[in-house]
């Protein structure tokens, strides 16, 4: 097997698996040690310059780092990565004076961005300190987009979301609030240098049963209903709610109309509960206000009685599974079953809608009637626009928002500076320091607890399901934050072998507490898996293998169960391992120093 390029700076990120698996690459292991020693404000700034809403995601982030974390594919569960932003947002001093500071010398380039969701605040955060005119349109009131209409204030208080978002828009961008854009032709010929779309995806599914239409009094879309709620149009909701989905959306929907007078809401869905998109803790959560989650479960009609809803029939199912793994829901045979109801919230999913788009344009749009844009660049097929966030791909999150205005924000600086979007696209920024301070000393925590996974304290719920507006989740205190951040195992502290200083004692092996570290005959990848100390069998994580050595062994560990404890660099005699701390911080457009045109 060929040796490892460590100089590829991609081969440590992935070795970092929180950070490769957050779409943003926010240096995680940083920001919690900074919260470990107290530093509360240099973890938000870390956060920041990544994922731009520390204290929004922190309570309502997908967590896709969670999932990766290393400590849950070793010991217990994950570390709480999500709550522990939360920390560094709710503990931080000012922090104004380390952002940007306006006015910037204007640069004659003028961009417009549709839609004040994440993507498009991305976008504008970054593209403002290089001088451009940014003029922000959205049809709500003021900037968030569906994070102010579609995440209920007891998961993100209003005050979070103005704050955050006021960060981005005191860089001087101008801002059209209560503005519809009805014609993507009307904005380019306004002279626009670049234009980005970030208008999420608007349209809530509709399901078309017997009954919909005369029934239609009671039926509410889940996201609009949600935003109605949000921008206090809607205040009480029937007593008894069925929300009909089983995504995220649903959770909220349910949870929602528990706090607006529903006694008996049932959240009913199609596939098994397992297998339903809502986050896992979203679905606790709502559980835990008694929202009961009935699973296998087809919608098949309304029923109205005397010109009014009553209720609606279900059709029970069981998933099966082909050889491939496709999922069919089969019909049990039972009779239908029918569950009362005076409201009906519909959350079975959003989709795209761009009736503004005029299709003259140049602008492609693929048989789903969503545009065409490359999935590096967020470019369009028209030179001008770009897209991001849940207008180019579909409905995600938060987080991946974010990561599509970086690098949308990139493409757009560079479009605007005669330069190619590929070719000249920035790197990340690396570094790879050694953590040594005395013979068996680290620069970092090294020591692993065995401390299991804190608990987020939450308000009692006599006090929650009375007002929609008090913060479910309380967040950590400060010595339970420490004692959380304390489970990181610092995985972006990389040990680094270097194969001339090897002896060959074997004493990095035998003092591994994981068995991680081998040396053993070369081989193809496939046969030396299965020879390490304890078989490497997780082939998403790759092995880490030295050059030939002296007696003809190599050196294999698997980056997947190692602790980065540091034992193997203490225990080694000749200084042949080292602790080295990798950083990778992906690279912003203010942050770029672009390439001489010739």
């Amino acid at each position: 097997m060929q040796p490892t390029d460590i100089k590829n700076p991609e081969y440590f990120h992935r070795v970092v698996d929180c950070q490769w698996a957050c779409p943003s690459h926010t240096p995680v292991p940083e920001y919690i040690r900074l919260i470990a020693q107290g530093r509360y404000t240099d973890a938000y700034m870390v956060n920041w310059d990544s994922n731009v809403f520390p204290g929004i995601l922190g309570r309502t982030c997908d967590r896709p780092c969670e999932p990766a974390c290393r400590r849950g594919r070793v010991e217990e569960e994950p570390v709480a990565i999500c709550r522990l932003k939360r920390v560094a947002a709710d503990n931080k001093d000012e922090v104004i004076s380390r952002m940007p500071q306006g006015p910037f010398p204007p640069n004659g380039k003028k961009i417009a961005l549709i839609g004040a969701g994440p993507a498009a605040l991305t976008v504008a955060r970054d593209l403002a300190p290089l001088g451009y005119e940014i003029d922000l349109y959205d049809e709500q009131h003021s900037g968030g987009g569906f994070m102010r209409s579609q995440i209920p204030s007891f998961r993100l208080p209003a005050e979070v979301l103005e704050e955050e978002v006021g960060y981005i828009l005191r860089l001087g961008i101008s801002t059209h609030f209560n503005q519809y854009v009805s014609s993507l032709k009307g904005l380019l010929e306004k002279g626009y240098d670049a234009l980005f779309v970030g208008s999420g995806a608007p349209k809530g599914r509709d399901l078309k049963l017997p009954g919909r239409e005369e029934a239609a009094a009671n039926i509410h879309i889940g996201i609009n209903w949600l935003a109605n709620v949000a921008f206090e149009h809607t205040h009480k909701i029937g007593k008894r709610v069925i929300v009909l989905g089983g995504g995220n959306t649903a959770m909220d929907c349910c949870r929602t109309a528990r706090r607006l007078g529903g006694e008996e809401v049932r959240v009913i869905v199609r596939s098994p509960y397992a297998e339903m998109k809502a986050s896992p803790w979203e679905k606790e959560d709502a559980q835990h206000e008694d929202i009961p989650i009935i699973d296998n479960h087809v919608p098949k009609s309304f029923v109205v009685e005397n010109g009014k809803l009553a209720g609606m029939y279900f059709e029970k199912v069981q998933a099966e599974y082909d050889a491939n793994g496709k999922r069919s829901l089969i019909p049990t045979g039972e009779p239908e079953v029918f569950y009362p109801a005076d409201d009906v919230l519909v959350a079975v999913g959003q989709e795209n809608a761009f009736p503004w788009i005029e299709r003259e344009l140049g602008i492609d749009f693929d048989k789903w009637n969503m545009p065409v844009v490359d999935a590096l660049t967020f470019a369009s097929t028209h030179p001008k626009v770009f897209f991001g966030g849940d207008a180019a791909f579909g409905p995600k999150n938060v987080i991946t928002a974010v990561a599509h205005g970086h690098q949308a924000a990139i493409s757009i600086h560079l479009a605007c500076e005669g330069l190619n979007l590929l070719k000249d696209r920035p790197a990340a920024d690396t570094n790879l320091h050694a953590q040594k301070m005395g013979i068996h000393e680290w620069s970092y925590d090294s020591y692993v607890v065995n401390d299991e996974r804190y608990i987020v304290p939450q308000a009692a719920k006599s006090l929650t399901l009375h007002n929609r507006k008090q913060e479910v989740e309380l967040g950590f205190d400060e010595a339970t934050a420490f004692r959380e951040a304390q489970r990181c195992l610092n995985c972006d502290v990389q040990t680094v072998f270097t194969m001339d200083k090897c002896i060959e004692c074997d004493a990095c092996m035998d003092v591994c507490p994981t068995s991680c570290i081998s040396f053993i005959p070369d081989g193809p990848e496939e046969d030396l898996r299965q020879r390490t100390k304890v078989p490497a069998e997780n082939t998403d994580q790759p092995l880490y293998v030295s050059g030939i050595l002296k007696t003809g062994r190599i050196m294999v560990k698997d980056e997947d169960v190692c602790l980065h404890c540091g034992l193997c660099a203490e225990r080694c005699p000749t200084a042949a391992w080292d602790m080295m701390q990798y950083w990778y911080n992906v690279t912003k457009a203010h942050q770029m120093e672009l390439p001489m045109i010739a």
